[in-house]
């Protein structure tokens, strides 16, 4: 197989679309690919499999057949928690010290000093570009919500979702820390914007006196405009931070039946089992999704300057699996302050999860935590590999997992509509003339 010249099967993948590569074949057939056999129902942990092209789609009709020679092949990612309105500011706001603390406070500043709409949409439509070329089909991002930022940041992700329609589909959750969950007007006008810009409305917990009745004024501004809600949860190492029980009891309390995300979660990894079981019953129970984010939480928890960490920071995702809770990793933070690295690629992140999180010698289904359950949890279109479903594909030269892991597979494919894209990723230099400090 020569990956510069696979045929193209279908149209353009959109009409904004990079120039694509490859000359037009009609119908195709890949044989000899390798899948994950969890996406295609079969036992163990890879299969070999033909995947027939045609207009654009998967389908049954065999067309001219083209040796993929074990090549592994997933369906597009789902990201389902990135900060595009953060991404990219790592050369004018460095975090001094590597800290949460350090990463709230430069952010702040930065957010502060140099958030205009023109900044958010070329570093977010930068970020876009990256996942574009890495096979990512589907984001749902963070933004920061703080008056005035809401009324500055909404419209430009309204724009950019617009511009990206076609090939990558985008969501958005507002971010804002419990203390403002209230019955006031700012709040009240934050959860608006989100709800006329088809959002998510979102919230950051930590312990709070009164959080329990902040949670429920919460659910019911969510329910009242029928909002799915994705938090921000015990992203620390504290033991004493256990907010996740409290969202799951408080779901549970108001029957809330729209989707439940939770994300990080850090601090179950610090508290004693029994007390982490009980809260995970109450997770299973309340039908909430965990969306587990190891590359930040390893680069900020457990960080004492001079110190060599002793935790990882990640979540208990296999006691989570065990118990039939849906979960996901995603990318979070990319070259910011709470993350210096990451380019939004989720072959990087499932990666890195799986050596963090020692994914590997447990269930061979782990491929779905970058697929299927992401896209559940956000309501995005089920990743398939059935006829009929779009031919967008990411093709890698490896042949089995650890060949997978062992490289970047910076020369992967990535098909959509069944056409081969320029996957050329955007130079940094392009967002020189937005580093200057200000």
């Amino acid at each position: 197989m020569d990956f510069r010249t696979l045929p193209n099967a279908g149209p353009n993948a959109g009409p904004d679309a990079e120039p694509d590569s490859g000359p037009d074949a009609g119908p195709i057939t890949l044989e000899n690919l390798t899948v994950p056999a969890c996406l295609v129902g079969a036992p163990g942990e890879l299969v070999r499999v033909s995947l027939h092209l045609d207009g654009g789609r998967i389908t049954d009709r065999p067309g001219q057949p083209v040796d993929m020679k074990g090549a592994m092949a997933f369906p597009a990612f789902v990201d389902m928690h990135t900060h595009l309105d953060k991404g990219h500011i790592a050369a004018r706001a460095p975090n001094p010290d590597g800290t949460f603390a350090g990463a709230l406070a430069t952010v702040g500043a930065d957010r502060a000093a140099n958030w205009s709409a023109g900044d958010v949409r070329a570093r977010a439509d930068f970020a876009l570009r990256c996942a574009w070329a890495h096979g990512t089909r589907a984001i749902r991002t963070h933004l920061d919500s703080i008056p005035p930022q809401d009324d500055i940041s909404w419209p430009v992700f309204r724009d950019l979702r617009a511009e990206w329609a076609g090939r990558i589909e985008l969501q958005a959750a507002c971010l804002l820390g419990a203390d403002r969950a209230e019955m006031d007007g700012a709040f009240l006008h934050t959860a608006d914007v989100v709800a006329e810009s088809g959002g998510v409305l979102g919230l950051v917990t930590y312990p709070l006196p009164d959080l329990k009745d902040r949670l429920r004024t919460f659910f019911r501004i969510a329910a009242e405009r029928g909002l799915a809600v994705d938090f921000h949860v015990d992203e620390t190492l504290d033991p004493n931070a256990a907010t996740l029980r409290q969202i799951a009891e408080v779901a549970l309390e108001l029957h809330f039946d729209a989707p439940v995300v939770v994300g990080h979660c850090c601090s179950l990894a610090a508290q004693p089992e029994h007390e982490v079981f009980h809260t995970l019953d109450m997770v299973h129970n309340a039908g909430i999704h965990v969306v587990s984010l190891p590359m930040c939480n390893l680069y900020l928890q457990d960080r004492v300057i001079h110190r060599t960490p002793r935790m990882r920071g990640i979540t208990l995702v296999h006691e989570m699996k065990a118990r039939g809770i849906p979960v996901s990793f995603a990318s979070d933070n990319t070259r910011d302050p709470f993350y210096a690295y990451g380019d939004l690629d989720m072959i990087e992140v499932l990666r890195e999860a799986t050596r963090i999180g020692h994914l590997d010698h447990s269930a061979p289904d782990w491929a779905h935590a970058v697929l299927t359950h992401p896209a559940a949890a956000c309501g995005f279109a089920a990743p398939s590999l059935a006829p009929g479903a779009p031919a967008d594909l990411v093709i890698c030269r490896a042949r089995n997992w650890t060949e997978l892991f062992a490289r970047p597979q910076s020369d992967r494919i990535v098909l959509r509509n069944g056409r081969q894209i320029d996957r050329t990723l955007p130079d940094y230099a392009e967002l020189d003339h937005l580093m200057e400090l200000s």
